[in-house]
């Protein structure tokens, strides 16, 4: 008689059983002891033996032992190869599409050749973002697609308003964000902004200025252009 399943395969099958019982326990166990634990988005292994890597809210990351008897909140890292295994897997979860941001929501400055791409989410009022600005002036050959991001008040919004419905947006956000000159009042179609504003909530973008690069890593806050220049590159 022909046998329907192969030691191997049943092997598997005991295997994957097993995995499933462990998420089952990590589940029940985290649910009636942390209640701020009730969802959570995944479940897998850690390269440390033992050791499984709990994912909630997209991109918060823990760890727990195959009982759920302790919750480690830090970063994984490997000693071997000084690496921090917790960044990289935050940086790969936080990845954004480049290609598929919607450009048309924003406005482009050019130096050089144009080749190189970066988007930056930024508010006018933010005092990192000026900081940004002044340093990116030293990036040559690129293009920076600029998201106006008002999140910081009022007056925020008003100056993207203002920013956006110039004749040269990227002139009078250069003038301000750099010179310190504050854009005529304008008016125009201004609902890219509040667009803008709905994606970075979608994205999880809460400080300014936000970097994402072509290769969909983000980097948040006011980083020099040597890092800039490495991350294009």
């Amino acid at each position: 008689m022909k046998r329907l399943f192969s030691p191997l395969f049943a092997c598997a099958l005991l295997l994957a059983g097993t995995a499933w019982s462990q998420e089952a326990t990590i589940r029940k166990n985290l649910a009636d002891r942390i209640p701020q634990l009730q969802q959570i988005d995944e479940i897998i292994k850690s390269p440390v033996s033992g050791l499984y890597e709990i994912r909630v809210n997209g991109n918060e990351i823990y760890y727990t032992d195959a009982e759920a008897n302790y919750l480690v909140q830090g970063n994984l890292i490997d000693t071997r190869q000084k690496r921090n295994l917790t960044e990289e897997r935050i940086e790969k979860l936080s990845a954004i599409a480049f290609d598929a941001l919607p450009f048309k929501d924003a406005f482009t400055i050019v130096r050089g050749n144009g080749k190189r791409k970066l988007a930056v989410f930024e508010d006018p009022n933010c005092g990192y973002c000026k900081r940004f600005e002044r340093d990116l002036q030293k990036i040559n050959n690129v293009t920076v697609y600029m998201f106006l991001y008002p999140i910081l008040g009022p007056d925020s919004g008003e100056k993207s308003k203002n920013i956006w419905c110039a004749k040269d947006k990227a002139k009078a956000w250069q003038d301000w964000m750099v010179r310190d000159v504050t854009p005529a009042v304008a008016s125009c179609d201004n609902a890219a902004i509040a667009r803008n504003v709905e994606l970075g909530r979608k994205f999880k973008i809460t400080g300014t200025p936000t970097l994402v690069f072509a290769d969909g890593s983000r980097v948040p806050g006011a980083v020099g252009a040597d890092q800039v220049e490495k991350r294009l590159n």
